[in-house]
Parts: C-alpha cells; sequence; structure tokens
C-alpha cells in the first residue's frame, strides 16, 4: 500500500494541473483605466528601485489579465527592451518550490515534517531538535547567510560556492533563538533541507523539482541553472548598487552582477522563471493544489510572525501570508521578485526588478500597490467582483515604495 501510495504522487496526476481551473478566469484584457494605473506602478517601481527594467502581472479571474514589461533588460546603450516572457531570477521564491516537494514527500510517505533534520544530514553537528517543517517555516532558529556574504555575492557573482561553504558561514553566526520559536527567514535551513531531501531520496534537487513541481505544473520556463553556467540568455540582467561588507550602499557605484552562478541561492534562490511559470508555481503553492486536503491545512495552520509584525502577518509552510494574499517577496544578488495569490478570489500578482539595492520589502510593497489596484477590477459581465479585503491601500504601498527605495534612478 506504501509503496502505491508513493508511485501514485510521485509526480503524476494523470495530466498537467492547471490551479487557475478553480477560479473560472476571465480570458480578457483589464480595462484601459485600470491597465494605464498599473503601468505607472510598475514604471514607479524601476525608477525607484534603479532598475533597467521590470515584469509584472496581475490576474483577477472576474475580470481579466494584465501583463507588461518596462524598460531594457540590462543597462546600456542599445540595450534590448524588455518584455513580458523575459525571463527573471527567482530569489528566494526558490523556496516555494523546495518546499512543495518537501510537502508532497510527506504525502508519499517518504518523510515526515516532525523527522529531525540531523536524521539526514548527520554529517553536520549542533542540529538537534531541528524538524524539516522548522526549516521550511522558517522557525528553526538558524541565522540566514545572505546578509553577511551579501557584498561578496554582488562583488563576485560568477564565483562557485560549494553549499558547505555556505552552511558553514550560516551556523557560524548566532542562533535567533531555539528550534520553534521564532519567524526568521533563513537560506542556510532551506540548503539544509534541500541536503536533506537529496540524502533521504537518492535525487539531486533539479530532478525532484521536476518529478513533483515542475512536471505536475506544466512549467517549461522555470529551471535550476547549473552552478558553472553563469550567462543567462533571455533573463533580465542583475544591477546592485556597491555594497561595503558592513552593509553601507553606495548609490553613486552600479554593479553589474548579470553574470552569476546559482550556487550563491541553490534551493533557497538560485532558479529562475517567467511570469506565466511563476503565476502557475504562486496558484499552486498558495492553493495547495498538488498536496492532499491535510497536508494543505497543516501547510497554512499560520503561525503570527511575532516581534512588532501586525496579526495580519502570519507563516506557513515555505511562505508567507498578508492578509489574505499567500506567497513571497525576496531578494537574490541583482534581482527582487514576489508573487502572491488569495486563495479565495484567485488574485494573483507577480512582479520581478532588476536592482536589488532596495531589497525584499521594496518589491513586496510593489506587489501590494498591484494587488489593491487590481482587488478593485470591475467584474466582465455575468461576474461579481469578490470581497477581496487588503490591509493595506495603495496609497500606504506606494508611501512605502518612496520610503525603501534608497537608489532611485536620476
Amino acid at each position: 500500500m506504501a509503496a502505491a501510495l508513493g508511485l501514485g504522487l510521485s509526480g503524476c496526476f494523470g495530466g498537467v494541473v492547471d490551479p487557475a481551473s478553480q477560479f473560472d478566469p476571465v480570458e480578457a484584457p483589464l480595462g484601459d483605466d485600470l491597465a494605464t494605473s498599473l503601468d505607472a506602478v510598475l514604471d514607479q517601481a524601476v525608477a525607484l528601485s534603479g532598475s533597467s527594467g521590470a515584469v509584472a502581472g496581475v490576474w483577477a479571474p472576474w475580470a481579466g489579465e494584465w501583463t507588461a514589461a518596462t524598460g531594457t533588460v540590462e543597462f546600456g546603450e542599445g540595450a534590448p527592451a524588455a518584455r513580458a516572457d523575459s525571463g527573471f531570477h527567482m530569489a528566494t521564491l526558490t523556496t516555494e518550490i523546495t518546499c512543495t516537494v518537501l510537502l508532497r514527500l510527506v504525502d508519499a510517505g517518504t518523510v515526515k515534517l516532525n523527522d529531525e533534520v540531523e536524521q539526514y544530514v548527520d554529517w553536520i553537528p549542533t542540529l538537534d531538535g531541528i524538524t524539516l517543517e522548522q526549516l521550511c517555516r522558517h522557525t528553526s532558529g538558524l541565522a540566514d547567510y545572505y546578509p553577511t556574504l551579501r557584498s561578496h555575492f554582488i562583488a563576485n557573482p560568477a564565483r562557485l560556492w560549494p553549499a558547505n561553504e555556505l552552511l558553514s558561514n550560516g551556523l557560524a553566526l548566532s542562533r535567533v533563538g531555539p528550534p520553534g520559536e521564532q519567524v526568521r527567514e533563513s537560506r542556510t535551513g532551506i540548503l539544509l533541507l534541500g541536503l536533506a531531501l537529496e540524502r533521504r531520496t537518492g535525487k539531486p534537487w533539479t530532478e525532484l523539482a521536476d518529478q513533483y513541481v515542475f512536471g505536475p505544473l506544466g512549467l517549461e520556463d522555470t529551471r535550476m541553472p547549473p552552478p558553472s553556467v553563469t550567462d543567462h540568455t533571455g533573463v533580465l540582467g542583475a544591477y546592485s548598487s556597491a555594497i561595503a561588507p558592513t552593509g553601507a550602499v553606495d548609490c553613486a557605484v552600479l554593479v553589474d552582477a548579470s553574470e552569476q552562478s546559482s550556487s550563491m541561492g541553490g534551493a533557497a534562490a538560485g532558479a529562475v522563471s517567467t511570469l506565466e511559470d511563476t503565476r502557475v508555481l504562486s496558484e499552486a503553492f498558495a492553493t495547495g493544489a498538488l498536496l492532499s486536503e491535510a497536508t494543505e491545512r497543516k501547510q497554512w495552520a499560520a503561525i503570527p510572525l511575532g516581534g512588532s509584525a501586525p496579526a495580519w502577518q502570519t507563516a506557513g509552510i515555505g511562505a508567507l501570508q498578508y492578509g489574505p494574499m499567500r506567497g513571497s517577496a525576496g531578494e537574490s544578488a541583482g534581482a527582487l521578485t514576489a508573487a502572491f495569490t488569495d486563495p479565495a478570489s484567485g488574485l494573483t500578482v507577480v512582479v520581478a526588478l532588476n536592482n536589488s539595492t532596495a531589497g525584499a520589502d521594496f518589491v513586496r510593497e510593489t506587489a501590494f500597490a498591484l494587488a489593491s489596484l487590481a482587488s478593485k477590477a470591475n467584474p466582465v459581465d455575468g461576474r461579481e467582483r469578490p470581497l477581496v479585503e487588503l490591509p493595506w491601500s495603495i496609497d500606504q504601498a506606494t508611501a512605502k515604495m518612496q520610503e525603501l527605495g534608497i537608489c532611485p534612478t536620476a
């Protein structure tokens, strides 16, 4: 029986899963006035973040969709224009792929959420009491290696980073707290999770992602580039203002990090994708379309972020929930990416910028601004506009964008 269950959940749903079908989406462009407002937010985001270009999309099933690109894929004279089908670095949205693999392996009976990571990653000491669920919920207490290495990633993006070196950097930092107590994003934890799942299954991350996520969802344009491949043709360039080891930002110096190795992010932040693929992934992740009902309930049994975070911000397994919107906003060297979906109405927003200086909170607020506008989209004839109660307004989101845009384009 266990073998049959594992086979049934190994990646075959009898065809590609379309998570949007449950929302019966209208296949039409959003109205001109709304599209103009959405275009303006995206243009503002590019200017405030210091990007050369961006891509974004909004899907409101009761009204239609909007996809757009603005600016160019890179800086420099004669740079090609960004296109709505341009690829981009997923940054920490990659974590949603890795955590979906975990949850599907839970459904298959291969692992359990409360398995301790040291059971599989037995060559690393001091991991006592940390479970697979805590790694994905970011409650492991392990510090994130990215902030301390950020300046090195920006300055030398093509360097190959062995996973064990990144883990050593993260594990050498002071713990943010005991396991299970605080929600703190940690790429260190996600890299550990990736290693644990590879060790348990005997398969590399790329094969697990193909079997459990990319194949079932039909994601043909999402991939993890080999670490040694640094030329990402067709993908938005990657840029940042110069960053000192202290974290100080020099807005006068723009660093080109476009030729970069995926090894700096790996299973936590190394994948590339497109608007359409990221939309499908976001909808599937927010609705649990690839999971059993029981596992989906566990995934979104959200917990408070704690500290000064408002009550409408909570953590699921692999992503956060802001009001009704579930998803992620993240940073990698030279890239900012966000994707959120409301599982009730199907409202989905994806945005990608190619300058990471402003940080993950900036792209999150950009997505919030787009979501605020789209939530009020007028329904087409025969449809009703659902009540999407967002705990922020367009004015609040754009004000935060202004505040966080520390190196805007002159």
